[in-house]
């Protein structure tokens, strides 16, 4: 084994993984664009993660292999990026890479002059030629001789790039954006989004557009949203059947629960094997949502086995929540996750695996490389003629735990233990959220303990944190990091009441002006105004798997005027909404989150007031009828008797009269209705239009 490279004391996991390759590896800094400088060579920028799949192939068959890492380090300075850890530089050099090749994706491979402005890329490059792709080594032959022997060139085409890169940011914060767009901010952009999604709608699968098929719950988000409104069922559609696609197919970890990152097929049945953090707490989430408006318990208990899923795989002891789990084990993808007939009647029995079998539609010829994925293929109704019948329940629980149970034996794949705060942010509120819906203390408890370590372990000089490892920290936060745990905290204050997260909102909004937000040109970039001094400085306003920044900080604001009465904050982000109007009417599938925050300005804001001892249970009672109610454009608060937080929040003092036992009062757009002590009078008030 090669002995350990600049990689060994890096915090990231992915960057461990390569401390042991023959490749002479630098981590992104000083030190390593220093070097090529000096050396005057190429920069070889690889960009990945650890639950990366074709990452992982690149690095067995190109960066393990000592003749290919002896061309590498010859005529480069290679940099190694774990793109989760850095996602400012990530952003910059896959903009570069997508509009050089017009495609995109991980592992990421980037050529870049020694000042770090990009003149070549691509993503996977095989170590011999195939399917049309040339090898690895020849691409690194072509770019050292471009290099050497045409260097004017590409140094002319780096500074083409850059000027792309400069031209792209400035479109996107040019002072003229508002004023040019602002007349499409109404309702006409709401419904011609919808209208778009239900044209790339796949009515038989769910989802949207053809295979690979991701889950997008941004997306799903803003339209079962919309639907509690506009009440049109072909919204509602939408999410539902794609909704319980989903949580039936094999993109769903049907036994230990939690979903992988995407299906390679249209139908959710075959699955890329990682499981990201990101995508199980807006998962979770919009399933609570679903099951609140929808009171289809199918999508409860995926969103309580998704959050569990969180708890039991994904929480340190610390209380952060880790980022991800491998899709490889033994060194093959999804191995942890498939059977074959003879595993399952070894262990369950022959009776038990006939039930078992039927409902998950096992085979002996298996649908994954001659095993078998778990996915419902016949529901209750197929097997038993009912909807729910107990004693299948009983004998599938049965099943599935014997199963879990065998499964625990096996290796399991890779859990990368970063703890990134923006990430925890979206788990964090899904698990409050998940607390009140469905008054579940352990939830509550998970969510608390986790903001309650990402502020105490993950804040450092008045500054929030992006990574955090084994009691190492890496990097000032980000717009999105921020953002999620501002929104964190919202969703922990409405669920406890504890006037000590209002200080927490507090802060954070002040340090996402301060930090992020561009008085002049209007605009949120990505990284702090402090931060590294890169090509140019990040702004990414699109959705990706998660919500952007941009979108977060935006609800955020929003919110915090509501609660505060900041009309600086809605100033923001009505600002923001008029810029971007434009460019979401062009692209809505990217703009989910700023579509849903959208959505929320066209209609009455709720204000309820919780007048009474937190800890009293006629309190906890009110409290537990208002979480249960599904009302995305409401904003909850409360006080005890002896408690003075009108100053803060405005609409508490405007009822000035109440009793010394705990009451209520909901109020849309400054009308008012009669105070109430009781929950089920409360639950017609919340419910009333």
């Amino acid at each position: 084994m090669a002995l350990p490279n600049r990689l060994a004391d890096e915090i990231s996991p992915y960057l461990i993984q390569h401390c042991t390759n023959p490749v002479d590896w630098y981590p992104w800094g000083k030190e390593a664009l220093d070097t090529a400088r000096e050396r005057d060579v190429p920069i070889l920028l690889s960009i990945g993660y650890s639950a990366c799949h074709w990452c992982h192939v690149m690095e067995e068959e190109s960066f393990s292999v000592p003749e290919i890492a002896e061309i590498m380090n010859a005529s480069f300075v290679n940099i190694k990026v774990d793109r989760e850890q850095r996602p400012d530089i990530d952003s910059i050099y896959m903009k570069a890479v997508q509009a050089m090749t017009g495609q995109g994706g991980w592992p990421l491979t980037a050529f870049l002059t020694p000042d770090g402005q990009p003149f070549y890329g691509g993503t996977y490059f095989p170590p011999q030629p195939r399917h049309g792709l040339p090898s690895f080594p020849q691409i690194l032959e072509a770019i050292r001789s471009a290099y050497s022997d045409n260097k004017k060139a590409v140094l002319q085409n780096a500074q083409e790039m850059q000027k792309l890169l400069e031209q792209d940011l400035e479109k996107t914060t040019s002072k003229e954006g508002p004023e040019k767009s602002s007349d499409l901010l109404d309702q006409h952009l709401i419904d011609h989004s919808l209208n778009f999604l239900a044209t790339r709608f796949d009515a038989t699968n769910g989802g949207f557009g053809p295979a690979p098929k991701f889950p997008q719950p941004v997306l799903l988000e803003f339209a079962i949203q919309n639907y509690t409104h506009n009440e049109k069922k072909q919204t509602l559609q939408m999410v539902t059947q794609t909704l319980t696609k989903m949580a039936r197919g094999g993109i769903q970890d049907q036994l230990g629960h939690g979903f992988h990152r995407y299906s390679v097929d249209s139908q959710w049945l075959v699955p890329h094997f990682e499981k990201m953090l990101y995508d199980n707490a807006l998962l979770s989430r919009l399933y609570l949502h679903a099951f609140q408006i929808t009171s289809n318990h199918e999508f409860k208990r995926t969103a309580e086995r998704t959050l569990n899923h969180i708890i039991d795989d994904l929480a340190s002891p610390e209380g952060g929540f880790y980022s991800a789990l491998d899709a490889d084990s033994e060194g093959e993808e999804g191995t942890f996750y498939i059977w074959t007939t003879e595993e399952i009647r070894e262990i369950l029995g022959n009776d038990l695996a006939a039930t078992f079998e039927a409902y998950y539609g096992v085979s002996d010829s298996g649908n994954f490389e001659g095993k078998n994925i778990l996915h419902i293929s016949q529901h209750f109704e197929e097997i038993s003629g009912e909807k729910e019948n107990d004693q299948i329940l009983a004998k599938l629980e049965k099943a599935r735990n014997l199963l879990l149970q065998a499964r625990e034996s096996r290796e399991h794949p890779f859990r990368d233990e970063k703890i990134l705060s923006g990430w925890n942010g979206m788990a964090i509120r899904s698990l409050a959220e998940a607390g009140g819906v469905l008054d579940n203390a352990n939830y509550l408890k998970a969510g608390i303990k986790a903001l309650e370590f990402v502020l105490s372990k993950m804040r450092k000089d008045d500054r929030l944190l992006h990574c955090y490892k084994d009691g190492q920290t890496s990097g000032y936060a980000f717009l999105e990091d921020y953002a999620a745990i501002g929104n964190a905290c919202i969703a922990i204050y409405e669920s406890t009441l504890e006037p000590s997260w209002l200080d927490e909102i507090t802060w954070i909004t002040a340090k996402v002006v301060d930090l992020f937000w561009d008085e002049n040109k209007k605009v949120f970039f990505d990284s702090p105004r402090d931060g590294e001094n890169l090509i140019v400085r990040p702004r990414d306003i699109m959705d990706n798997p998660t919500p952007s920044g941009n979108s977060l900080a935006v609800e955020l604001l929003l919110q915090s005027s509501k609660l505060f009465g900041n009309e600086y904050h809605r100033e923001i982000s009505d600002s923001v909404l008029h810029r971007e109007a434009s460019i979401m009417a062009q692209f809505p599938s990217a703009f989910g989150r700023l579509l849903t925050v959208l959505d929320r300005t066209l209609l009455p804001t709720t204000t309820i007031a919780i007048f009474g001892d937190r800890k009293e249970p006629k309190t906890r009672e009110l409290l537990k009828a208002t979480l249960g109610h599904y009302d995305a454009n409401r904003i909850i608060a409360g006080k005890s008797v002896n408690e003075t937080l009108s100053s803060r929040i405005p609409f508490l003092d405007e009822q000035t009269t109440y009793s010394q036992s705990p009451q209520v009062q909901v109020c849309k757009e400054y009308v008012c209705k009669p105070m109430t002590s009781d929950p089920d009078t409360l639950q017609k008030q919340l419910k009333s239009k």
